[in-house]
């Protein structure tokens, strides 16, 4: 029969253990009282998650992924799911894949608190580097995808800038003009994500320069 491993020599940790789950990218904790008692969100924690709960779905992700990582944010200790289940009211199911969500874009991580078998987790505090990555991950990539998609459409429509057909040239023509202002808009935004996630600095001068210059470009009325 195995010996079960008591609570005293679960509050210990090996450098070995530990290492070992350092390497996972799991963090370890002690601490006598996370995970004791349920936890009740104050209301200035309620506002708060609410409010970025709204944020993030305008910014095109899940209400709860900003809700619960609001509640981690502001939390002095670690959570538990059944913790966060309690404080925001939701499902296991929805906080498992909301946990898991937030776990895939690096803004969560899961720590092992030193006595505790179940999961805990803390949320990214450094606001910069969690901004930094959606932009790196998702809005370089979508402006990355539009580039192409603009290079192809202008190739497609400089062909009918030939045709016989006056009528199809005018329009192939204005079209043509259009598609690279686009094209030019769309490499000038992926170098400002490019220069802001590299540097955390943002030069407007060449977005200025580009509007002022499509606007003078303008026919006059």
């Amino acid at each position: 029969m195995g010996r079960e491993r008591s609570k005293s020599d679960a509050s210990e940790l090996s450098p070995q253990a530990a290492g070992h789950l350092h390497a996972r990218g799991i963090s370890a904790i002690t601490s006598a009282s996370v995970g004791k008692e349920k936890h009740n969100l104050w209301p200035s924690e309620a506002a708060v998650s609410d409010v970025v709960g709204r944020l993030m779905e305008f910014w095109g992700f899940k209400r709860n992924m900003g809700r619960v990582w609001a509640v981690l944010y502001l939390s002095p200790d670690p959570m538990s799911a059944d913790d966060l289940r309690h404080a925001l009211s939701l499902s296991s199911g929805a906080v498992s894949m909301t946990l898991s969500e937030l776990g895939r874009w690096g803004v969560v991580r899961k720590v092992w608190v030193q006595g505790e078998r179940r999961d805990f987790y803390t949320a990214e505090v450094q606001l910069w580097r969690m901004i930094s990555r959606v932009f790196s991950e998702r809005e370089k990539t979508e402006i990355k995808d539009a580039v192409e998609a603009f290079e192809d459409a202008l190739a497609k429509v400089d062909k009918l800038r030939t045709s016989p057909d006056p009528k199809v040239r005018a329009r192939a023509e204005l079209q043509y003009d259009r598609i690279k202002n686009l094209l030019e808009l769309a490499k000038l935004g992926y170098r400002l994500i490019d220069a802001l996630v590299s540097t955390a600095k943002l030069d407007a001068e060449p977005l200025v320069r580009f509007l002022l210059g499509s606007r003078s470009a303008q026919p006059s009325a």
